[in-house]
C-alpha cells in the first residue's frame, strides 16, 4: 500500500468530523446486522465477517483518504473479537489459533479498504480528466468562434462603412445606378452581419458547462419545411431540391437551432459553390439516426480545407465567392451544435461538387 502523508489531510475540520461520523454509522449498522445473523444463523459465523467486509467496501467508497477505511478495518476485527468470540465481550486473542486468523482478517480488511479506495480514486481521476478535456473543448471553441468573428464581422463592417462613406461624400455626381449599387451592398452586407449575430445567439442556448441543450421530440419534416422557408425568405432566387421520408419520424432535438444548421449549409451551398445548379436536402432515416445530407454541384472544397473545414477557421478573401463572406463561423457553430445532439457532422467532395451531411440520434439515450 502506498500512503502517502497527503492520504491523512483533511479540507476542513467538517470534512474529517462528517467522515469520521459516517465511519462510525457504517460500523454501528453493520453490527447490528451481525448480531442478527448471529442470533439467526449461529452455526455460519462467517457471515459476520462478509458483513463488516461490507461495510468496510462502503467506508472506503463514501469517505475520503484511506485513513477511515484502515480505522473500520482495524475496529472491524477488534469487534468481532469482542462481540462474536467465545468468551464474548472480552477481548482475547489468546484462543488457539485465533492470531493467525486475526492477523489474516487484519489483512484481508486493509487489502479491500485501501483497494476500494484505489479505484474510487481512479474514478474520481477519470472524471476530473474528462472535465479538463471538455474545457479544453470548450476553450478551443471560443477561440474558433473568437478567431472567425475577428473577420466574418469586421469585413463586412468596412464594407458598409465604405459603402455609405462613398454615398454619402460623392452623391451629388453618382448616378440612380451607382447609388443603387452602393445601398445594395450596405443591405447585402447588414443581411450577412444579421445572420452572423443569429448563428452567435444559438450558441447561447447550449449549456456551457455540460455543452448539452433542452430537447424535446419535434417532427423531421416540420422543422425542414420551417428551415427551408426562412432560408427562401433571405434568398428569395434560391433554388434547393428537398426530399424527406415518407414516414412521419419524430426524434429529439432542439428545433430552432437544427434550422440554424440546416440554413447554414443551404446558404454556404449556394454563396461558395458558384454553381447555378439547385442545391439538395435530403433526409434519410438510418438505423437509430437520422441523416441529413446537404449537396451541392459547384468547384467543391479543397483537399487541405476537409480536415479543419469545421475548426472556426474562415475562407481567405481570395478563395471566397464574393471576397469577404467567410464561411467558417457558421460551420464551427454547425459543429457545435450537432456534438451537443450527440450527432456527428462531415463534410467531403464528389465528383461534381461537395457534400454536407450530419446526423441526429432517434433517441436521447
Amino acid at each position: 500500500m502506498n500512503l502517502t502523508t497527503s492520504t491523512f489531510k483533511h479540507k476542513t475540520p467538517e470534512t474529517f468530523i462528517g467522515n469520521a461520523l459516517l465511519t462510525v454509522l457504517i460500523l454501528v449498522a453493520a453490527t447490528v446486522i451481525a448480531f442478527w445473523f448471529f442470533h439467526i444463523v449461529p452455526e455460519n459465523p462467517a457471515n459476520i465477517a462478509l458483513v463488516y467486509i461490507i461495510a468496510l467496501v462502503l467506508t472506503a467508497r463514501f469517505t475520503s483518504g484511506y485513513i477511515y477505511g484502515i480505522a473500520a478495518s482495524l475496529a472491524s476485527v477488534v469487534g468481532i473479537n469482542y462481540l462474536f468470540t467465545y468468551p464474548y465481550f472480552q477481548v482475547n486473542f489468546t484462543l488457539s489459533g485465533y492470531p493467525v486468523t486475526f492477523v489474516f482478517t487484519l489483512i484481508i480488511s486493509l487489502m479491500v479498504s485501501t483497494m476500494t479506495t484505489r479505484i474510487k480514486e481512479q474514478a474520481d481521476a477519470l472524471v476530473e480528466h474528462e472535465k479538463l478535456l471538455m474545457d479544453a473543448e470548450k476553450e478551443k471553441m471560443r477561440a474558433n468562434l473568437l478567431r472567425s468573428v475577428s473577420h466574418d464581422l469586421r469585413t463586412p463592417l468596412t464594407g458598409i462603412i465604405g459603402s455609405s462613406s462613398a454615398y454619402i461624400d460623392n452623391h451629388r455626381e453618382l448616378g440612380e445606378a451607382e447609388k443603387l449599387e452602393l445601398v445594395s451592398h450596405i443591405r447585402e452586407d447588414s443581411n450577412w452581419l444579421l445572420n452572423m449575430v443569429e448563428n452567435l445567439l444559438s450558441v447561447t442556448r447550449i449549456n456551457q458547462n455540460s455543452m448539452k441543450i433542452a430537447t424535446s421530440m419535434e417532427s423531421v419534416e416540420e422543422v425542414v419545411a420551417e428551415a427551408i422557408a426562412r432560408f427562401y425568405k433571405r434568398f428569395p432566387n434560391a433554388d434547393v431540391k428537398v426530399q424527406v421520408p415518407e414516414e412521419f419520424l419524430m426524434i429529439p432535438m432542439d428545433a430552432m437551432l437544427i434550422e440554424q444548421v440546416i440554413i447554414n449549409l443551404l446558404e454556404n451551398a449556394l454563396v461558395h459553390s458558384r454553381s447555378s445548379l439547385p442545391a439538395e436536402l435530403t433526409v434519410i432515416h438510418e438505423e437509430k439516426q437520422v441523416a441529413f445530407h446537404i449537396r451541392d454541384y459547384g468547384i467543391g472544397i479543397s483537399p487541405d480545407r476537409l480536415e479543419t473545414i469545421f475548426d472556426g477557421s474562415s475562407y481567405r478573401p481570395e478563395t471566397s465567392t464574393d471576397g469577404h463572406k467567410g464561411m467558417g463561423i457558421g460551420l464551427s457553430i454547425c459543429k457545435t451544435i450537432i456534438t451537443a445532439h450527440n450527432g456527428a457532422i462531415t463534410a467531403k467532395n464528389h465528383k461534381t461538387g461537395c457534400q454536407f451531411t450530419f446526423t441526429l440520434p432517434e433517441s436521447n439515450i
